[in-house]
């Protein structure tokens, strides 16, 4: 295969098929080399083409809730106010610095995903 950029879904489409046939080759042959090349080449497409964008705050903790099965009233207890779990989760109080603090903590959230306006 030619190695170029990758342009258009064809040539992204034929960059994968081209990648899975070279997938297992060996390390310093032509064809791991090949694949080296040919995975930069996808993984700049990808990142140009197929962006992911970062979930606010409250999305990120509903997420962790569900993936950890926690409740509302879980959460009251990592942040220590029952009142203000549903207010949060609602977008009707902000996270102040002890809140985004604890979350962190105790569900390893990322502080910058934490600290985004929202």
């Amino acid at each position: 295969m030619e190695l170029k950029l990758i342009k258009s879904n064809e040539d992204y489409e034929a960059a994968l098929a081209r990648f899975e046939e070279l997938f297992l080759a060996e390390s310093n042959t032509p064809e791991g080399n090949e694949a080296d090349v040919l995975a930069l080449i996808i993984k700049d497409y990808e990142d140009k083409n197929f962006v992911i964008e970062a979930p606010t705050p409250i999305e990120a903790i509903k997420y962790r809730m569900e993936q950890q099965g926690l409740t509302n009233s879980d959460l009251a207890k990592i942040l220590g106010y029952k009142s203000r779990v549903s207010d949060i989760l609602h977008n009707t109080r902000k996270l102040s610095l002890n809140m985004i603090r604890k979350l962190h903590e105790e569900l390893h959230i990322p502080l910058e995903t934490l600290i985004k306006a929202y």
